[in-house]
């Protein structure tokens, strides 16, 4: 196997929120190809143009990395870097359907010893159990022999400037000692040696597995309290506000948990504990409770309005906000979509603006059409704030007044409208979750 990384030529296999910003750090150090199945997201990428708006154009036109749709162009590197997405299906049942058909590509041009990391976000034993025996199987070589195994799970936060891929530690683990140290080393260029060694595969798996479960089960424990106090009459940002004050409590909000991570990898966790005959209780709780959390508002934004003008009318509502986090055009697994849904059955007229989301990105993958610009004059009965993109953070009284009929209704799900709603005055009905 490979023991210098001057002897190194990595492909990064996977060009989304993940891969692209990894191949471009690694460029910096070493020899580096792009590769996606994608053809227009490698050719947009030449010409220095990233639509997920994470990687500015300056440094696609200047970096050393080569981006290519053609498979041939990385049979001659030695280390594949797999980044494909690991979804989760209909039933909530992991989807490894990505990340197999990477690793059947790859098998096609492996070498005796290369080097295969896996960085999707997978349970305990797939890069061993499933995705070595198809490497084997189209490749005729043998794992941990002919060739070698590795796992360094992604933390890439999208929108996150600060968490960047060079700023964070990096897991590794390998298949074997000299492989890990090889990771190590690999991995160190970009972070300046910030880079943690698993004891394991399958521990590296498990840590990837069990950080975003763990962040879903405390959002959780938040929109059920949410609830609760919502029921009592009390607002849980003003709850939550004092509760804060104490050192150590831990400062999550109530929300919409979707995306590519957190509404997603704790069931791949779950469905590893199932797989060993343990009945995932508190995971899985805390997924019924977040995915319950859309119809939830859809609900309170329909009673509020109901309040307003009475029962059996319908209204005009529009969302503000349709990505899954603020400032970003990710939307993936969206959970606006679930309030959308949910108000359209109650019978009302609704409408969805948001500035970052690509209108064609959202006819394609949900049949929506949005709004890129607010609307110009006072047509709507709701106005319902859903995602906290800086553009919401800035409006005025006035600049609501423009969108909302008089007398109409404000719903600010993310809080952020507090300070604002006194000056609101008696013009709109005003609520928070």
């Amino acid at each position: 196997m490979l023991r210098k990384l001057s002897d190194s030529h990595v492909a990064v296999v996977g060009l989304g929120y993940v891969g692209m910003p990894l191949a471009l750090m690694l460029a910096k150090h070493m020899d580096v190809t792009g590769f996606d199945i994608h053809v227009d997201r490698v050719r947009e990428l030449k010409e220095g143009f990233d639509r997920n708006r994470e990687i500015e154009g300056p440094l696609l036109r200047t970096t050393t990395c080569h981006f290519t749709s053609d498979l041939e162009e990385i049979r001659s590197c030695n280390v594949f870097i797999v980044t494909v997405p690991t979804p989760i299906d209909d039933q909530n049942k992991p989807d490894l359907g990505p990340v197999e058909a990477a690793t059947r590509a790859v098998a096609g041009i492996l070498k005796k010893g290369d080097i295969v990391v896996y960085e999707s976000t997978v349970y305990p034993g797939v890069t061993e159990d499933i995705c070595g025996p198809i490497l084997e199987q189209g490749s005729g070589l043998k794992s941990g022999k002919h060739f070698f195994l590795g796992y360094s799970p992604e933390r890439i936060n999208p929108g996150d400037a600060e968490h960047t891929v060079q700023k964070i530690t990096k897991v590794v683990s390998g298949q074997t000692d000299e492989v890990a140290d090889f990771l190590m080393d690999l991995y160190g260029q970009m972070n300046n040696g910030n880079v943690f060694r698993a004891r394991d595969i399958r521990t590296a798996e498990a840590s990837k597995a069990i950080e975003n479960a763990q962040r879903d089960i405390n959002v959780a424990f938040i929109n059920e309290v949410t609830m609760i106090l919502n029921k009592l009459g009390l607002s849980s940002y003003d709850v939550l506000e004092a509760a804060g004050t104490k050192w150590n409590f831990l400062k999550f909000s109530p929300g919409l948990v979707g995306g590519h991570c957190i509404g997603v990898d704790p069931y791949y966790l779950a469905e590893c504990a199932l797989n060993i005959g343990h009945e995932p209780r508190v995971i899985l709780a805390g997924r019924e409770i977040n995915d319950r959390m859309g119809p939830y508002v859809a609900t309170c934004i329909h009673d509020l309005l109901t309040k307003q003008t009475g029962p059996g009318k319908n209204g005009k509502i529009l969302l503000l906000g349709f990505t899954f986090k603020e400032n970003i055009n990710d939307i993936r697994n969206t959970k606006v979509l679930d309030i959308l849904k949910a108000l359209q059955a109650l019978g009302h007229d609704v409408a969805v603006h948001d500035p970052h989301a690509r209108p064609e990105d959202v006819q394609q993958e949900y049949g929506i059409d949005i709004l890129s610009t607010l609307p110009e004059r006072a047509e709507f009965d709701v106005a319902a704030l859903l995602v906290g993109h800086e553009v919401y953070k800035e409006m005025t009284p006035e600049s609501l007044q423009s969108i909302v009929k008089p007398g109409g209704v404000i719903y600010d799900m993310k809080g952020i409208w507090r300070p604002m709603a006194l000056e609101l005055g008696y013009q709109f009905s005003y609520q928070t979750l």
